[in-house]
């Protein structure tokens, strides 16, 4: 008996397991060695750019846990300094009779308060960032950095409030900062910025190894509120200091604001220099000293 068989309809061979996979020597997957720095390591800013998605993961966590379960919710970004102008408008400004450059005492003090508030808030935060987030950095890999740098940019969201809060007032008291001088305003925040990020880094290496600096960061803050002219202008300090007091770099971003938006003069002139390289020298130098430290961290914390 004849059998004919169609082969168009006979399915095709299926390959066996092993010669579908190709053998592990073609093909070897990626391996990355971890290993901890020696000496000054550099700050590797490509790594940082490849974990992009780790700090903006951090900056929303750290912004949704302080509004979480709050009754005022975003409004503390205005409330807070309002709160402490109203405190210096009355003591310094109607008791002490503080001159003001000319402009009212209550504007003047929010205006130095405004930058001043979110550097206070980023040095606080990110002082004590690597403590708080021990059990993250002991058990996963990211760049270390990006903590305390979270810490910090987690209260842009506030001066951004407080800002729109000032340019009320300055409409409220018929002040017109001018279009030129308005256009250097983000200059000085991102000065501000620098510097927060400057002193965090500083001191968040530090309290990871000595655990009593985060209990002295409340007090440096205080004590940095009246070495920075926000409740007196600049202008009281003697010329012979002026220099000297310009290493302090939120004396030129709050003297910076006033004049941007204040009208008030600037009595730092090349102070204000001196402030910005004083900001970029913290920053640097902070930043390569986190790095030399970072090895220590998941041992200690």
């Amino acid at each position: 008996m004849r059998n004919d068989t169609d082969t168009s309809l006979v399915a095709p061979r299926t390959p066996h397991r092993e010669d579908s996979v190709p053998p592990a020597s073609e093909h070897p997957l990626p391996r990355t060695i971890i290993q901890p720095s020696r000496g000054w390591a550099p700050l590797n800013l490509r790594e940082l750019s490849e974990y992009k998605g780790i700090l903006y993961f951090l900056i929303w966590r750290d912004i949704k846990v302080r509004y979480k379960q709050t009754v005022i919710g975003v409004a503390w970004a205005v409330i807070q300094p309002l709160m402490t102008m109203g405190v210096l408008a009355v003591f310094f400004g109607h008791l002490a009779k503080v001159p003001s450059d000319g402009v009212p005492y209550p504007i003047f003090a929010f205006a130095g308060l405004v930058p001043w508030t979110f550097f206070a808030y980023g040095v606080t935060q990110s002082a004590t960032s690597l403590i708080s987030s021990g059990q993250l950095i002991s058990k996963v890999y990211f760049p270390r950095l990006l903590v305390p740098t979270a810490r910090v940019l987690g209260g842009t969201p506030d001066i951004a409030l407080s800002f729109l809060f000032l340019l009320g007032l300055c409409w409220y008291y018929g002040l017109r900062p001018s279009p030129v001088a308005m256009l250097l305003v983000p200059a000085f925040f991102v000065l501000a910025l620098v510097t927060s990020l400057a002193v965090g880094f500083w001191l968040s290496a530090l309290s990871a190894k000595y655990r009593d600096i985060q209990h002295a960061v409340p007090f440096l803050v205080q004590l940095g509120l009246f070495a920075t002219p926000i409740a007196y202008p600049s202008s009281l300090v003697p010329e012979r200091w002026r220099v000297l007091y310009g290493l302090n770099p939120m004396a030129g971003v709050v003297e910076g604001v006033r004049w941007a938006l204040l009208g008030t003069d600037n009595p730092l002139g090349i102070a204000m220099l001196i402030s910005a390289a004083a900001a970029l020298t913290l920053f640097f130098t902070g930043a390569f000293f986190f790095r030399r430290m970072e090895r220590t961290f998941a041992d200690v914390l």
